[in-house]
């Protein structure tokens, strides 16, 4: 047989024969950079550190050379020979099995031992002899504590996902396993990063190594890259239903949804379950039987979305996965190139969504920093772009049974109807019974989820001035000591008439001991808001007012609504110069008295204090009353009295801020 170019580009590397027939029937194409970089070192015996991430095929990168340096008898020897070392039993399973797919016409005899999986099935295994053992640390060391895993006979040792391994704790079992193997082994490690940690190892166990990196690829410009990437601002309350309508929209035939916890893969994958969805969950709490039943129901494609987390699904090998969702962002930017390394292989197109909560934007900017890649921060779809979607499913459906005939049996129905109906209301009932039929009520119970615009770049935020400029734009002075004509963010006022900012009543003031350093803790902790997201914050004796982004104010309130302050719930609700023609209520009407009022700027300052008497310039209230600063600690000090202010407002100032004066702040230049 002729080689192919597949088995011709592997033979340049040294790879026999008897791997290349094996590579042509599983239909490798050529060799990938790992592999093209790894395999002649690692045929020449030379120990390697890698660095490669998920999806780059050093599987075959370690295993290829590894099996050909393998001196095979007619028989098992007694003890292995090659111990491969990986964090997860999933990986462990796909190693073993790939090493031995390679490996079949060389009769290597290879075996995976894993947690979980029952110990007498793999002590008689061992008993009959293997070439090359494939184990996670923790069954390995128990093997070797209980003398049956002889390592003295192994000539190659590798470690695949090292880094992983140390993140779950293995750091100490390495280092007994390595131990007790012999000092003249040929030492592989593969890493996706290479900390200290990893530096560390290498330096005691690999002996003058050969080290390669295969950078992560980055699209050429005018590219397109393999991975659509693409993220939605959602608050944390509204990340369900925003994941289902991404779902209704994107309509994946398969796809991995990453969760951070066990918890949360089990609430969502009911949640899933629920809206109709086959969904199935895959954590370390299940047992390697249920795991293994999962992975099978989600390969054959009788499930469509595998709920994972990163340990369950570090290492998974699947193909055709259409998307890969971050539920929440991974706090390390490697972990998001891992994710998103399981979409996009073979040269097909993937796509990989993030929901990101408002205050996450740094954790985006990591990952961008590392891929060199652009994440598209888009607007989530609305109800109508939902039900535009569900409606040309509709049509494509009703397309295809056009074209696949086979209707007429129902022409008599329409034939009939025609004499009373025109024809186009007559299909146009149809399509509408049979878009029912999909979707049944789900429509009338979706409603809009509040959408956050993402942040503009550095230098536009430089231009608009730091977090909590006030004033409109322009060339008038704001603060003392600021240069005259500099632009200014638009104050609080312009922001209201826009509609970009609500208002928010709380029923809890200074009597029952709120501070604005409560007020943003608990909404930037309860509703994922950014305290930079927080306005004006005013604090009468028995109520509070705040603004927040009008499109998180429903989000705010049900937050709030749901937890404590102080100590005990609290009524919440917009504020009634946000909703106009809402009744008010007599507790509202009594508080009149203490409200600030929103009708004018000079009465919004205005407290129980005994400076209500006092009106304050228009534009001053909102800087008098809100805390300076762009974070939680700073929103809860209350804005310092200018030397020039009388001595009614600096009462008033001490009053908000309970009781004591802050120090006053020097102009910026």
């Amino acid at each position: 047989m002729e080689p192919t170019t597949s088995s011709a580009s592997f033979a340049a590397l040294g790879i026999g024969p008897a791997l290349l027939g094996e590579l042509v029937e599983l239909g490798y194409e050529e060799p990938t950079p790992i592999q093209r970089e790894a395999i002649p070192h690692l045929l020449g015996g030379r120990d390697l550190l890698g660095q490669a991430a998920t999806g780059t095929g050093k599987t075959a990168a370690f295993a290829l050379p590894l099996l050909q340096r393998l001196e095979i008898g007619s028989a098992p020897p007694g003890r292995p020979v090659a111990l491969v070392l990986v964090p997860t039993r999933e990986l462990a399973m796909q190693v073993a099995e790939a090493m031995h797919r390679y490996g079949r016409r060389l009769g290597v005899q290879v075996l995976s031992v894993y947690g979980g999986q029952p110990f007498g099935q793999q002590l008689r295994a061992l008993r009959r002899g293997v070439h090359v053992v494939v184990a996670t640390p923790g069954r390995a060391l128990d093997h070797i504590g209980r003398g049956t895993l002889a390592l003295d006979g192994i000539r190659t040792v590798v470690l695949d996902e090292a880094d992983e391994m140390l993140d779950m704790g293995f750091a100490e079992a390495l280092e007994e396993i390595l131990a007790a193997t012999p000092g003249e082994r040929q030492t592989v490690l593969f890493s996706a990063t290479l900390p200290a940690r990893i530096a560390a190892i290498a330096g005691r166990h690999l002996r003058e190594p050969v080290r390669v990196k295969i950078a992560v690829e980055k699209a050429a410009p005018g590219e397109l890259p393999r991975v659509r990437q693409t993220a939605y601002i959602v608050p944390r309350a509204h990340k369900p239903a925003a994941l289902t309508r991404v779902l209704d929209m994107e309509d994946p035939s398969s796809a991995i949804l990453f969760c951070r916890t066990r918890n949360e893969v089990d609430e969502l994958t009911e949640a899933l379950r629920a809206r109709g969805y086959e969904a199935q969950a895959l954590h370390g709490g299940f047992s390697q039987e249920h795991r293994d039943r999962v992975m099978a129901r989600f390969r054959a494609g009788a499930a469509d979305l595998l709920v994972a987390t990163d340990v369950a699904a570090r290492g998974l090998d699947i193909e055709h996965v259409s998307h890969v969702i971050n539920y929440d962002v991974p706090c390390a930017a490697e972990v998001y190139v891992h994710r998103i390394g399981r979409t996009g292989r073979a040269g097909r197109e993937g796509a990989a969504i993030t929901l990101i909560e408002p205050r996450e934007h740094y954790l985006l900017r990591n990952v961008e920093r590392l891929t060199g890649q652009r994440i598209e921060a888009a607007t989530l779809p609305t109800v109508a772009d939902l039900r535009a979607r569900r409606l040309e499913l509709t049509r494509a459906s009703l397309r295809e049974a056009l074209l696949q005939g086979g209707a007429e049996r129902f022409r008599v129905v329409v034939e009939g109807l025609a004499d009373e109906f025109d024809v186009m209301d007559i299909a146009a009932a149809a399509v509408q019974l049979a878009h029912r039929a999909t979707e049944g009520d789900r429509e009338e119970e979706e409603a809009e989820i509040p959408s956050f615009r993402p942040p503009p770049p550095a230098p536009e935020r430089a231009r608009r001035g730091p977090p909590g400029a006030r004033g409109r734009p322009g060339e008038a002075p704001g603060r003392p000591g600021e240069a005259p004509g500099r632009p200014r963010r638009g104050g609080r006022e312009e922001r209201e008439a826009d509609g970009s900012v609500a208002r928010l009543y709380i029923g809890a003031g200074r009597t029952a001991g709120i501070r604005p350093a409560d007020l943003v803790g608990a909404i930037a902790n309860e509703a994922s808001l950014s305290s930079r997201d927080i306005g004006a914050i005013q604090i009468a004796d028995g109520f509070s007012v705040v603004e927040v982004p009008a499109g998180a104010a429903d989000s705010v309130i049900e937050a709030l609504r749901a937890t404590r302050l102080k100590g005990r719930k609290v009524q919440v609700r917009r504020d009634h110069h946000d909703a106009p023609g809402d009744a008010r209520s007599d507790e509202a009407g009594a508080a009149d008295e203490d409200r600030p009022r929103s009708s004018a700027a000079g009465a919004r300052a205005r407290a129980r204090s005994g400076a209500a008497d006092e009106a304050k310039p228009p534009g001053r209230a909102a800087d008098e009353d809100r805390p300076r600063g762009s974070g939680a600690g700073a929103r809860a000090r209350a804005s310092a009295p200018d030397e020039a202010k009388p001595p009614g407002r600096a009462a008033a100032a001490r009053d908000r801020a309970g009781g004591m004066a802050p120090p006053r702040r020097r102009p910026r230049d």
